[in-house]
């Protein structure tokens, strides 16, 4: 059996976590989330497979070289040193795509243009003749992305963007392209509830994406059925025997799909509107399967006979009806004809100016931040039923919290400061890949709280309170704590079902690792590409050390080819941050069995797995030492070393105090280093001094102002850290 090939498709923001579970329903090896997309592995025919039936992705890359680039000769002389005649042929006719991230090449129409150029050279040296460039329906496209002068190229699979399936015959403004329609309907359970029978309406279809897109869904139909061009059919590697087998089962999986269709409708009152959505009915062979019809939505009725199942709407927010009072009145309409007409049905409303789901008098069950283009905009999830109802105006989440306005002043500054923040880090975290991070901490003394937003299928809000000294008039700390937590999700649009809550108090001993509560109610978020679990409620801390960002970063940076140890691993997070950057090993040491569980299922959670992953439950301090002094014991390239403050265990013998013993600490873990290796040694006490003098045989630096991300950088004292080296 030929090894897995390693592959990447990229998907649109927002959308990665549903397209990793596509990839694995379809079969894909080592899936894990990044950036921009999933990486995955598998022969040629999952790579098929992925450009047939994702729903969501946009492309799918297979790459052929990674090398560093920091100036055009190294871009060349990279992209120069892979033979492109295994791929396409001297007479064929390429393209390429080019991005720049944070890199020394950051013009990418000159980069695109240094990348053809090796290309092309390659050939007329070899052959005499070079392929030419055809940007439209190249027999290749290449794709080159750099980041941090690091350039990664690929081949281009799909050839072109896979939401345009090939049934889009006429559009209007602004229609929603098919696979944001397809996570739509994703998020909003549409599969499931096609499979129990349910229907479907769309009360303003446009140009008929998302019934198309759930038709395409309820039967089984592949999304690249249509398609008439692929990136892979000039390819050298191309098979296409394989390939015509693959496209006969999926017309196979659609015939006997359309036999088993749930009632699919869509309603618009534009009739322009209505022609389209017909046009694009009839390309996508669903016309009589699914029905489109003119209709105002004051007229809106579920179709007789249909099954409750699912309303799913994406009403304009702004640039098509202008202005907001006309917004209010729809929104309030739909919202009106909902709770009338449609009880016991699902709605899913799609909208990129939430504060009119407001005016449809439903409390949201759920929320969703997925992206049209640039726009952020949120999918609210409404089951319709009267104990949902509330009154129009009102939030549509959950009793209405009180207006900052309401408050007072104070409350009026901690909101605008609120926005402040949340306007700067939020293009912050956008513009660097940041789905969690520290919003506010205590910027405002009279709100002594510290506010972290984690972002993945959902939102939420991490409250923790820091404790007031003695000095402070209690009720007035009360007093101020209700209004922080009044005005936090009536400013973030966070219904308050997500907000957690704690009080920092100063803790000692085993106190900082136990447990708040008894919830064990985990959800998924991403950072750096890569998946955890977090639990807001059941312990003081959520999992993932928020301030330890860059130095999770650092450790995959230097995780290449090296065996990895982490001590005091606490939820195994710098694990799968080396085991992602290339660690050959990973060892991973606590002394709680709950914590090294919750590290396993994040190592698990990436694809990390097996003999080279190894999970010990151990006092730290007793295991170094015992290990330190075994010259038997493995040697590791690269330790990660982040003691707590203080530590006392029914399992430890006597205490710890990171400042008291941090000498012979580092001592033990040097001595486990192998030739060349390297130590990060990190702790969180603020106060903390390192005893250079008794380590002055070590080379040691100060890496503390390298690892503080920005979210933290007004509390610069949050956490020290230091590389250690022998000399």
């Amino acid at each position: 059996m030929p090894s897995p090939q390693p592959y990447f498709a990229t998907a649109p923001k927002g959308i990665a976590s549903l397209l990793a579970d596509e990839l694995r329903a379809l079969g894909a090896g080592d899936v894990a989330e990044g950036r921009s997309g999933v990486a995955f592995s598998g022969d040629l025919e999952m790579a098929y497979r992925a450009c047939l039936w994702s729903r969501t992705a946009n492309r799918v890359l297979l790459p052929l070289a990674e090398f560093p680039a920091a100036d055009p000769d190294a871009l060349y002389q990279g992209v120069a040193a892979v033979d492109w005649s295994d791929h396409l042929t001297a007479s064929a006719t390429l393209a390429v795509d080019f991005t720049s991230v944070r890199s020394a090449i950051n013009h990418t129409h000159f980069g695109a243009l240094k990348v053809k150029d090796a290309i092309v050279d390659q050939f007329r040296d070899a052959f005499g003749e070079r392929p030419s460039v055809d940007v439209e329906r190249p027999d290749l496209r290449i794709n080159v992305h750099l980041e941090r002068d690091r350039a990664v190229v690929s081949i281009d699979l799909s050839g072109d963007s896979l939401h345009r399936r090939g049934y889009r015959k006429e559009g209007v403004v602004a229609p929603l392209k098919e696979n944001l329609a397809a996570a739509i309907l994703l998020r909003a359970g549409w599969p499931g509830v096609a499979a129990a029978g349910g229907s479907l309406v769309d009360p303003m279809c446009g140009s008929g994406t998302l019934p198309i897109e759930a038709a395409l869904m309820a039967a089984d139909i592949a999304p690249g059925l249509l398609r008439e061009y692929w990136g892979f059919a000039g390819w050298q590697g191309h098979v296409p025997a394989l390939w015509t087998r693959l496209m006969d089962e999926a017309r196979a999986r659609r015939e006997a799909g359309l036999e088993r269709m749930p009632s699919i409708v869509g309603y618009d009152a534009d009739r322009g509107a209505v022609r389209a959505a017909l046009a694009n009915l009839e390309a996508a062979g669903l016309r009589g399967k699914v029905h489109v019809e003119r209709r105002d939505l004051a007229a809106l009725q579920p179709p007789a006979g249909a099954a409750p199942g699912l309303v799913a709407v994406n009403p304009p927010y702004g640039e098509r009806l202008g202005e907001r009072e006309q917004l209010k009145v729809l929104y309030g309409e739909l919202g009106r004809i909902l709770k009338e007409r449609f009880t016991d049905w699902k709605a899913a409303v799609f909208t990129g100016n939430p504060e009119l789901g407001k005016e449809m008098g439903l409390r949201a069950r759920r929320m969703h931040v997925l992206f049209n283009g640039p726009i952020e905009c949120k999918l609210l999830h409404f089951e319709v039923e009267p104990r949902w109802f509330v009154q129009a105006g009102t939030e549509p989440r959950a009793p209405r919290p009180a207006r900052p306005e309401d408050l007072g002043p104070g409350a009026q500054m901690l909101a605008n400061r609120l926005r402040k923040n949340l306007k700067e880090l939020g293009r912050w975290a956008r513009r660097e890949g940041v789905d969690c991070y520290r919003l506010y901490d205590a910027d405002m003394p009279e709100y002594a709280v510290a506010v972290d937003l984690y972002q993945g299928e959902q939102r939420w809000l991490h409250v923790q309170e820091y404790e007031a000294p003695a000095s402070i008039d209690p009720a007035k700390a009360r007093a101020r704590l209700r209004e922080a937590l009044a005005v936090l999700p009536e400013v973030l649009e966070i219904p308050p079902e997500q907000m957690f809550f704690k009080v920092r108090r100063r803790q000692k001993g085993a106190g900082q690792y136990e447990k708040q509560a008894q919830e064990a109610q985990f959800f998924e978020i991403s950072e750096g590409g890569l998946r955890f679990r977090v639990n807001f409620a059941d312990y003081l801390d959520t999992g993932l050390f928020l301030d330890h960002r860059l130095t999770r970063a650092l450790v995959r940076e230097l995780a290449p080819g090296r065996d990895l140890l982490n001590l005091f691993a606490y939820t195994g997070t710098a694990s799968v941050y080396a085991a992602a950057g290339g660690a050959r090993s990973t060892t991973t040491v606590d002394m709680s069995n709950t914590y090294l569980d919750w590290a396993r299922r994040n190592m698990a959670l990436n694809g990390f797995s097996g003999a080279a992953h190894r999970f010990v439950q151990a006092d730290c301090l007793a295991w170094l030492q015992d290990q330190a002094r075994d010259a038997r014991a493995p040697r590791f390239g690269l330790i990660f070393l982040d003691p707590p403050t203080h530590s006392r265990s029914k399992r430890m013998q006597g205490d710890f105090d990171v400042q008291r013993d941090h000498v012979g600490l580092i001592r033990d873990a040097v001595a486990l280093l192998a030739e060349g290796g390297e130590l990060i040694f990190s702790n969180n006490f603020r106060k903390f001094r390192l005893d250079r003098d008794a380590l002055a045989d070590l080379h040691v630096e100060d890496i503390t102002a390298k690892t503080i991300p920005r979210d933290f950088a007004r509390n610069p004292r949050i956490h020290n850290c230091w590389r250690v080296r022998r000399r």
